[in-house]
Formats: structure tokens, C-alpha cells, sequence
């Protein structure tokens, strides 16, 4: 683990000690605008070096061809996108992914290609419409998921099967409510209970019997009391519990709790596994 930011060496990014005599802005460290340690475009640390040159935007594009790849990645972030094009092409990832953040979309679209991961969420993070359509096959998920994030709700329908949950997560966050219902089986309670925080009222019974109590629970916060009474037999107090309080706040459902009795409920199981061959003789 390296040294906290404020307290290790300050060396250079060849690994020698910094010495402020040396540097040409030497006169700024003369006059506080610059400190070894803390602020300073020589230290081999990137924190430093960012807060320097946010300090300093002005200085930036001179340091855009610094052969030490921390500086030009955070020079990127600072200085005149007029500039930035020929980062694109850097021999570093680090780099071209802070070119393609600043960048327009326009001028960006190959980057959804580039080899390294962080340069595909960058472009994934700034591309839109059909220009993210090559990152939704992408075979990392943090590409995917940002591609996911960005993209509008209509194509959405396209990534509902994607491998990864926590990009299903999302898709189920953003879809259109009207295409929520084909993601109530999904095999991953994570995101079913995602779907039934927007599932629309009267679809709700679609996962009223769900396997996991997470979903059920979810479900049973926002159904319609008269459809809650099922929920009184559930296997989890908890959601027992949240069913006849909601009930009971309401005057025409509440004397129906007296002298109710339950049923055994239904479990819904989502199985989306091939059939065996015994089933299929």
C-alpha cells in the first residue's frame, strides 16, 4: 500500500528527490502558488500533480507532451479541448480515456474500440444513441453497465438479457415501465426487486409470489391493500406484518382481519433452465 498522499516522499517521476531550485516554475513556489509534497507538476504522485495544474489551468497545454504519462492525463483535464485530438492516439490508456471525456461525441466514436477497458467506459460515458449500440456487446460488464446508464430508454429492451446482474440492475432502473413486466422472471432476485419499485400498481401481482422475500417484501409495500390479504400467510413475519398494518389503515379492509384465516400461499419460482431429458421423454 503506498504512503498517504500528504506525507510521502516527494520524488520526481524518475524517482529522484524534487528539488524546487530546479524546476521552472520556481519562482511560483517563491511566492506560495506551488509546494513540494502538496502541489507540484514534478512529483511522480498524480494527485499532485492534478492539484497544480488545477490550480495553474493556464499552464496545461504545455504540458500535454510531458513524457510522463500521470502529467499528460492530468494536463488533459485542464487544458483547451482544441488540443486534446492527438491524445487519442497516446500510447497510454490513462490518457486517452481523459481525452475522450473531454472531447465531443462526434470526435470520439473510435474510442468505443480501443483495446483498454477505461478507454471504452470513458466513450461509453460521453457517446449517445446509436453510437453506444457497439458497447452493449462489449465483454466487460463496467462497459456495458455504463453504456447501460447513458443510453435512451427505448434501446433498453436490447440489454434486459445481458449476462452480468448488476447491468440488468440498471436497465431495470431505466426502462420504460411499459417493457418492465418481460423482466419480472429474471433470474436474479437483485433485479426483480429493482422491477418491483416501478413496476406499475396493477402489474404488481406478477411478483405477489415471488421466491425471495426481498421481492415480496418490495411488492407488499406497494400493491393495493385490496390485494395485500395474501400476504397475511407469507412464510416472513416481517412481511405478515407490514400486510396487516397497511390493512388495518384502511376502514372498509380492517374488519376483514378479524377472524381471518390462511391459506397456504404460492410460491412463484423463476426457472429459466433447460429442460432434462426425463422431462423431454
Amino acid at each position: 500500500m503506498e504512503p498517504d498522499d500528504e506525507f510521502s516522499q516527494a520524488l520526481d517521476w524518475r524517482g529522484r528527490v524534487i528539488k524546487c531550485r530546479d524546476c521552472d516554475h520556481f519562482a511560483m513556489n517563491g511566492a506560495g502558488l506551488c509546494a513540494k509534497g502538496k502541489a507540484c507538476i514534478r512529483d511522480r504522485r498524480a494527485r499532485r500533480v492534478d492539484r497544480f495544474l488545477g490550480e495553474h489551468r493556464e499552464l496545461a497545454d504545455s504540458y500535454l507532451d510531458h513524457p510522463y504519462f500521470e502529467v499528460r492525463a492530468c494536463a488533459a483535464q485542464y487544458a483547451s479541448a482544441f488540443r486534446l485530438p492527438p491524445l487519442l492516439d497516446d500510447p497510454e490508456p490513462e490518457v486517452r480515456a481523459a481525452a475522450t471525456l473531454r472531447l465531443p461525441a462526434d470526435r470520439i466514436r473510435r474510442m468505443a474500440f480501443d483495446e483498454d477497458t477505461h478507454v471504452r467506459v470513458a466513450a461509453a460515458a460521453r457517446l449517445e444513441g446509436k453510437d453506444l449500440m457497439p458497447l452493449i456487446g462489449d465483454p466487460e460488464y463496467m462497459v456495458r453497465m455504463t453504456a447501460v446508464r447513458h443510453m435512451p430508454p427505448e434501446l433498453l429492451p436490447l440489454v434486459r438479457h445481458d449476462p452480468d446482474p448488476e447491468v440488468r440492475v440498471w436497465v431495470a432502473r431505466r426502462i420504460d415501465v411499459r417493457a418492465l413486466a418481460d423482466m419480472t422472471c429474471d433470474p436474479d432476485a437483485l433485479v426483480r426487486r429493482e422491477v418491483a419499485t416501478r413496476l406499475p400498481a396493477e402489474q404488481l401481482p406478477l411478483l405477489a409470489a415471488d421466491s425471495d422475500m426481498r421481492v415480496r417484501f418490495t411488492v407488499a409495500e406497494r400493491i393495493v391493500e385490496e390485494d395485500l390479504f395474501s400476504f397475511l400467510a407469507d412464510e416472513e413475519a416481517i412481511i405478515r406484518d407490514l400486510a396487516r398494518e397497511r390493512i388495518g389503515k384502511v376502514p372498509s379492509l380492517a374488519p376483514r382481519l378479524v377472524g381471518w384465516r390462511p391459506r397456504s400461499p404460492l410460491r412463484l419460482i423463476c426457472d429459466n433452465s433447460e429442460p432434462s431429458k426425463e422431462s423431454k421423454s
